[in-house]
């Protein structure tokens, strides 16, 4: 009998350490992809690099026959088609999320959640179809021209908002993105919310707070890391959209200060261009602007973990 017993223990101690050991394995593969990719991308950018050196992220300049190639239009519309939608989606998806989980009747609460579901299945090359042929002509009858008489007459903000009525450029680009996003972060919103202990809630409501002050004083707090997780995800696909990007931005290499006219994304540049980079040097091009995006996403999910850290400490602090 006891040498049943320790037979079944060692075994156990034995597949413990097998486990322990393929997990760890499953984990660092993750290290290592991320290391190989990025070697990958920076030996492929190294003609690039050594050509241009650091001209290449404030050149305007890419004219495949000159062979002069910069990156300035394309990170530039990259980053501002993605505050745009950003700065759409959050307030939009934290208000869906709220509604759904606080403020809906009983009966509404699941087709509304599937409906959220289902507008985060629909493909982007759809929403690019529909930005392309229904938004932007609309866009450029109606939402354009009085863009141009009211806020393009501005003192400081007026440039932004000046320009032929097309109906295309990076302002269309940002909206539809914005679109494209709100169903990621308001399903996190919602499924983060309603993880919160009623019985919080119930004690805020007994001791007299408003729903708004339940929710900024209660369940923002206790899902922050969620929320902004959630954030996060929808600004990683907002930085990466191709294909609907691709359709209504107006793929220009043009600087412009206007939102109106049309410009460049780094992933839009590259479905574009990389099956017509012919050259070392235009591939190599391509290739550092890809480097470009990984290097930008991973300053955004850096300095948003650096602000959680900073949150949780100060909450330590508080308490």
């Amino acid at each position: 009998m006891r040498s049943r017993l320790r037979r079944s223990i060692s075994q156990g101690a034995i597949l413990d350490i097998l486990f322990l050991n393929t997990t760890r394995v499953f984990a660092f593969l993750v290290f290592i992809s991320l290391f190989g990719v990025m070697i990958t991308l920076l030996m492929a950018s190294m003609p690039t690099l050594e050509k241009f050196g650091l001209s290449f992220l404030t050149s305007d300049a890419w004219n495949p026959v000159t062979q002069e190639f910069g990156g300035l239009v394309p990170i530039y519309g990259t980053l501002v088609t993605s505050a745009i939608a950003m700065l759409i989606a959050v307030p939009v998806s934290f208000g869906i999320a709220l509604f759904i989980t606080e403020l809906c009747p009983t009966l509404l609460k699941r087709p509304l959640g599937i409906a959220v579901e289902l507008l985060a299945g629909i493909p982007s090359i759809i929403y690019g179809m529909w930005g392309l042929f229904v938004f932007a002509p609309f866009f450029a009858d109606h939402a354009q021209p009085w863009i141009n008489d009211h806020l393009g007459s501005l003192p400081v903000v007026g440039p932004l908002f000046q320009g032929p009525p097309m109906g295309i450029g990076m302002l269309t680009a940002g909206l539809i993105l914005a679109i494209m996003v709100i169903p990621f972060i308001a399903s996190v919103m919602r499924d983060v919310f309603e993880i919160v202990p009623p019985l919080l809630k119930e004690s805020a409501y007994g001791l007299g707070a408003t729903t708004w002050e339940v929710v900024w004083h209660v369940v923002l707090p206790y899902t922050k890391v969620g929320v902004i997780g959630g954030i996060m995800l929808g600004l990683g696909r907002a930085l990466g959209e191709t294909m609907a990007v691709t359709f209504v931005i107006g793929n220009a290499h043009e600087l412009s200060t206007s939102l109106l006219m049309p410009g460049n994304t780094i992933s839009s540049a590259l479905a574009n261009e990389f099956t017509e980079a012919v050259g070392e040097l235009y591939t190599s091009s391509l290739i550092t602007l890809g480097m470009l995006l990984f290097v930008i996403t991973f300053i955004v999910l850096a300095l948003a973990k650096i602000l959680l850290i900073r949150l949780t400490a100060r909450e330590g602090k508080t308490t």
